[in-house]
């Protein structure tokens, strides 16, 4: 197998090289004090009209991923009495936008030798932090600390959102163009922002739902919402960083681990819509579209026996 003939690289903390040279990150041209690492196999490019598309299969993901992701967002907002509604949509908004913005840094839309490129990057890594931390802050909205779909609650997971946003777009733009004290020879502050924060905002989201889940619901089955959620999270990354070379090289580098990464990300996101679906509950009476109710109409000016009695007559007309 071609990978096996790598120059290997060593996990250091605070460095991307190890992680670049299992799969090809947009980030990684980026860093690193030789100017990025080359990843040990890669899947093929194609070109259609003169451009150059990078990792067509992930592109198809992508675009599948973006549907599922609207379908998702549609039976969210037909929900519309329950609970959290309004603050879960902005994690699945922001999912779009981030799978929307690495397909064109990861597809070669955004070429590598734009000026536009290192800034496209950049904007990637700070929506996937602030989608991690949106997702963490609506672990904390059925607990009611704010009562849910009031503006407080809703402009508190925007606002703690746009902050995250702006604090990672800041560290990656700094690190990328070199400014402000930071430097792309050694990005450990973009590295902590890019692979540590997510996993421990996903750790506490999923502690947060246990605990919902064990003192508040008497159906227990949502933990196995949460525990596959974790399960496809963890496979993506343990195929892209762990399985990616050897799945390239079988598939004779049509395919790499970015291909079923991408995968096992959107079952992970369908797993947190399972989740919020089983959970939350309409209340039907007030619930646009819900089932028909029968309503009973009393006149004042009837006893109980006289209303029996024409309750009784008006069902054997019918």
């Amino acid at each position: 197998m071609s990978y096996l003939y790598s120059t290997p690289v060593n996990f250091a903390f605070g460095s991307f090289d190890w992680f670049c040279s299992r799969l090809g990150l947009t980030v990684c041209p980026l860093v690193g004090p030789t100017g990025g690492v080359e990843p040990q196999c890669y899947s093929r490019n194609i070109e259609i009209g003169n451009t150059l598309i990078f990792e067509p299969s992930v592109i198809v993901i992508h675009l599948i991923s973006l549907i599922m992701t609207v379908i998702m967002i549609a039976h969210v907002r037909s929900k519309y009495t329950a609970v959290g509604r309004k603050e879960i949509l902005v994690f699945f908004y922001l999912y779009v936008l981030t799978t929307f913005v690495e397909l064109l840094t990861v597809g070669g839309i955004i070429p590598l030798s734009s000026p536009v490129f290192p800034y496209a990057v950049a904007i990637y890594i700070a929506l996937t932090v602030c989608t991690f931390w949106c997702l963490f802050v609506n672990a904390l909205v059925p607990f009611q600390f704010v009562e849910d779909g009031t503006p407080l609650s809703l402009w508190s997971v925007r606002i703690s959102t746009f902050v995250v946003f702006l604090a990672s777009l800041f560290i990656s733009i700094a690190t990328l163009t070199n400014v402000a004290g930071f430097t792309s020879a050694t990005p450990g502050a973009l590295w902590v922002t890019y692979f540590v924060i997510p996993p421990i905002l996903v750790l506490l989201y999923s502690i947060f739902q246990i605990v919902l889940v064990v003192r508040t619901l008497e159906d227990n089955w949502a933990i196995t919402d949460i525990a596959f959620g974790l399960f496809f999270f963890v496979a993506a990354h343990v195929t892209n960083f762990f399985l990616s070379p050897p799945i390239c090289d079988l598939a004779k580098h049509y395919l790499d681990g970015m291909f079923f990464g991408n995968i096992f990300t959107l079952l992970a996101v369908m797993m947190v819509y399972k989740y919020w679906d089983g959970i939350t509950k309409e209340d039907l009476e007030f619930a646009v579209g819900g089932k028909n109710h029968t309503w009973e109409v009393r006149d004042p000016l009837l006893n109980d026996a006289a209303m029996a009695q024409l309750s009784k007559n008006y069902g054997s007309t019918r």
